[in-house]
């Protein structure tokens, strides 16, 4: 499903309204002709195809990050989907405060990148990688990983987010990152590591164990790398869900 399917950003219009327009053929921006709705609603939507063509067309995601109720947010990924940024860290804890980032891993356009404290991870790399992804995708990271940045390198994250666990609890999946991997089917190469083995590796670095480090590294690489076929996966099915059934009248 992608942004010009939808009419929710426009104000008064709800999913109920939406999902009228698509049961009568109105199913992308293209196709509005104000008939299944009254003229206050018809003009508001009117006005929002024509500054949502100029957001769209300029890659400014962010307008509809703002407009779009949080719970819709998925819909942006299918027009970001090359240049998404899907992101996780590892930390020495849970407190921003007085615990710190280890490494950072950013996966886009089918490659992966790790930053690792006191190597490379710097407040200005990770300003830059974030400013240049239209779209930015984690799991639990609105709550986790993007203010654990934002404190430790005093940064100020405002690319477009698509938080996971929110998406994956709409389609029914809940729990953790990896038991949510096991039901759709995703695996891994390497053997199940703990958030707890996560710390420790890092202090065995610190203490000179090289290998610890490319086995945190590798944990975190494999976090974030599937994370994009998650995305894949909920949105697929919260398209079928919410868009297809209407649309062929399979409610």
């Amino acid at each position: 499903m992608r942004i010009e399917n939808s009419f929710i950003p426009v104000r008064g219009v709800g999913e109920k309204t939406e999902r009228k327009l698509w049961a009568n053929g109105i199913t992308h921006w293209d196709e509005f002709d104000g008939s299944v709705v009254g003229p206050t609603t018809g003009d508001r939507i009117e006005a929002f195809i024509d500054e949502a063509r100029d957001r769209l067309e300029a890659g400014n995601l962010g307008y509809f990050a703002r407009t779009m109720p949080a719970s819709s947010r998925w819909r942006l990924y299918e027009n970001a989907r090359e240049e998404a940024a899907f992101l996780d860290i590892e930390t020495t804890g849970l407190d921003a405060s007085c615990h710190d980032v280890t490494t950072v891993s950013l996966h886009r356009g089918g490659e992966t990148t790790t930053f690792v404290r006191g190597r490379d991870l710097t407040a200005r790399r990770l300003e830059a990688e974030l400013e240049d992804a239209p779209l930015l995708v984690t799991f639990n990271g609105q709550r986790f990983d993007v203010p654990f940045l934002e404190t430790c390198y005093d940064l100020e994250v405002t690319t477009p987010h698509v938080d996971l666990l929110y998406p994956c609890r709409t389609v029914g999946l809940d729990g953790g990152l990896k038991a949510i991997e096991r039901e759709v089917g995703i695996d891994r190469d390497m053997p199940d590591i703990s958030g707890r083995d996560a710390v420790r590796l890092w202090h065995e670095y610190e203490r000179g164990d090289e290998s610890a480090l490319e086995a945190l590294i590798e944990y975190n690489r494999a976090d974030t790398a599937n994370l994009e076929a998650l995305m894949e996966t909920v949105a697929d099915r919260l398209h079928t869900e919410v868009f297809e059934s209407v649309v062929t009248g399979s409610e």
